[in-house]
């Protein structure tokens, strides 16, 4: 009989059974109850520090976190696994559940990722609590406050990024009101949501570029910092989509204006809570003991290698340059010294701790937190001498004046700085050689991809120049 003449009676399937809450902590229950969560992202990150997720409803989040979240580990930048592999399991930790204000119904929590029982060493996160357990044995954390810079656009008709105010476009737009105001509906937006789940937001500016700004918050502790700058990214994103515009982290977005580059204040606390980077005894006025200093030269010593890490992607060399921007200011540094409240040294010295200038918003925050944990262990077992700081205006010194009083430039490309990494024997003999292995393979494919490809600045020249 035809489907139209049939006269039965269609009756819906029984809904199927809902799990309760009960397998959950109270607290959990309370989030979830709360602020009336549907669904829980199992998160982590790749190696590229992009963060990967799965979607639990709270009904399963019980089974989820007990067994963990299944994730086919070969589709992961990274990982070193290929489809015939084990499963990669994600097991999340509910003490970082939190919700999702921008994304209503939806919680979040951490996850190490697990094969076969075991933590993957491949797993940035769990590199980097590897890097803080050495700490803790001597009875240290460290403390990183991060600075994040981001570019927002929007999607032009023909598929382009263009400026997301055209009124943006001062020569020199630093601090600029006018470009802070009218992006303000984004910034307030992004801002309202992370206070709303525990970031100590204390300052919002217009940066060096047009359309460039930066948020900046309450340091913590260093993993807690990364989680908080990859939720910082995924919740910058996301609002930026609902509004109809981009918000990009890309480490140089304008060949002409300054980068998106994001400083790490560095410190390391005992049990206490004191500031053992601090010393105001200090003969040399920047507040620093001795600690501090071998710190700082184990970063020095390491900077080659550290900017593979920093600066991860060949954009990120568009950033790293000998020279000024349009607006006559630059944020980057290149050279590989420090110095009192020096901005255009690899390390400044606000006084009392470092600020690691180096990384773009670019990187994989678990894999430089792991990286300068390393570089200054290194320095501080060997107490390093960080040498003489450098307190003035590097930009405006000629290199070879530069380089005749001993001071490096960093890498200025990603294949060099992957070089000055396979040469470092620290980072294999801490991070783990597997991760730094796939870490190089992976940037190198980057590396030849890029000089592979054909740009409108070629064509443009040499299509009919010969």
């Amino acid at each position: 009989m035809p489907a139209q003449a049939s006269h039965e009676t269609v009756r819906p399937l029984p809904p199927l059974p809902v799990a309760p809450l009960e397998g959950l902590p109270p607290e959990t229950q309370r989030i979830i109850e709360e602020h009336g969560l549907k669904y829980v992202l199992t998160q982590f990150v790749d190696i590229h520090g992009v963060a990967k997720t799965k979607s639990v409803p709270v009904s399963r989040l019980a089974d989820a976190i007990r067994n963990g979240a299944g994730f086919a580990g070969f589709a992961i930048s990274g990982m070193g696994m290929e489809p015939h592999g084990p499963d990669l399991l994600a097991f999340g930790d509910l003490d970082s559940l939190l919700p999702l204000p921008w994304q209503p119904g939806y919680g979040r929590v951490t996850c190490i990722c697990h094969v076969g029982g075991k933590p993957h060493p491949n797993d940035t996160r769990y590199v980097l609590k590897r890097q803080i357990e050495r700490l803790q044995e001597r009875g240290w954390r460290l403390n990183t406050g991060l600075e994040p810079e981001f570019s927002l656009f929007r999607r032009m008709p023909d598929g382009s990024l263009g400026a997301v105010d055209e009124s943006d476009a001062l020569d020199k737009p630093c601090y600029d009101y006018k470009g802070l105001s009218r992006s303000r509906a984004f910034l307030e937006r992004l801002t309202e949501s992370l206070q709303k789940i525990g970031y100590d937001i204390f300052q919002i500016d217009h940066e060096d570029a047009c359309g460039q700004f930066e948020i900046n918050y309450t340091y913590s502790e260093a993993l807690e910092s990364a989680d908080r700058f990859t939720l910082f990214r995924m919740a910058a994103g996301e609002i930026a989509n609902d509004m109809g515009i981009v918000c990009s982290f890309m480490p140089k977005p304008n060949p002409k204006r300054a980068g998106n580059g994001m400083h790490f204040h560095l410190s390391i606390a005992d049990t206490a809570g004191n500031n053992l980077f601090h010393d105001a005894t200090d003969k040399r006025g920047m507040g620093l003991s001795k600690l501090a200093y071998h710190f700082t030269a184990g970063l020095l010593k390491h900077a080659p290698a550290l900017c593979a890490f920093a600066a991860p992607t060949v954009n990120s060399y568009k950033r790293l340059v000998v020279g000024r921007s349009l607006s006559g200011a630059t944020w980057a540094p290149v050279f590989i010294t420090y110095g009192s409240n020096n901005r255009s040294a690899m390390i400044r010295i606000p006084y009392g701790r470092l600020e690691y200038r180096l990384p773009d918003s670019g990187c994989n925050p678990y894999l430089v937190s792991a990286a300068i944990i390393a570089a200054g262990l290194d320095g501080i077992e060997h107490e390093l001498d960080a040498g003489a700081p450098c307190n003035e205006n590097l930009y405006k010194m000629g290199v070879e004046k530069i380089t005749s009083r001993g001071i490096e430039i960093l890498p200025q490309s990603l294949n060099e700085a992957l070089r000055a990494l396979e040469y470092d024997d620290l980072f294999r003999n801490t991070l783990g050689n597997g991760i730094i292995n796939e870490f190089i393979q992976e940037k190198r494919m980057e590396w030849v991809e890029y000089n592979r490809y054909v740009t409108d600045w070629e064509v443009k020249r040499y299509a009919e120049f010969f």
